[in-house]
């Protein structure tokens, strides 16, 4: 009752999309748009990006990132920085053993503070 625009729009999307769950723990066919994938993640992976269709989203997860970095899986990244100094907190990044070269393709500044910068892998 109490949901934004934003949030009644994302949820509409959110219905619609096809979801890909990592996890060495939840198994089975998942459900309506839902896969899970355990095993041979990184092969599983390799054949979803060479479906026809569009991105591979991936939302709050380091762990995942940090996995699909390691495999050479992630060709654009989004990153979005806000305006709060945290001190601490989960690092994405810190597990790369060598860099990964990125080109700015765009920037975007959001009224609320927040700056997205869109890279994609040189």
């Amino acid at each position: 009752p109490n949901a934004t625009k934003h949030d009644i729009n994302h949820s509409a999307w959110y219905s619609k999309v096809d979801k890909i769950v990592l996890s060495n723990s939840m198994q089975g066919p998942g459900g309506d748009k839902t896969r899970f994938i355990g095993e041979n993640a990184v092969t599983e992976i390799q054949k979803i990006k060479a479906e026809e269709g569009k991105d591979i989203l991936i939302f709050g997860s380091p762990s995942v990132v940090r996995f699909l970095m390691a495999h050479g899986l992630i060709d654009e990244y989004w990153l979005f920085v806000n305006p709060v100094i945290l001190g601490k907190g989960i690092s994405v990044f810190n597990t790369a053993d060598k860099p990964i070269e990125l080109k700015l393709d765009s920037v975007h500044m959001f009224d609320c503070g927040v700056t997205g910068l869109h890279y994609l892998k040189s």
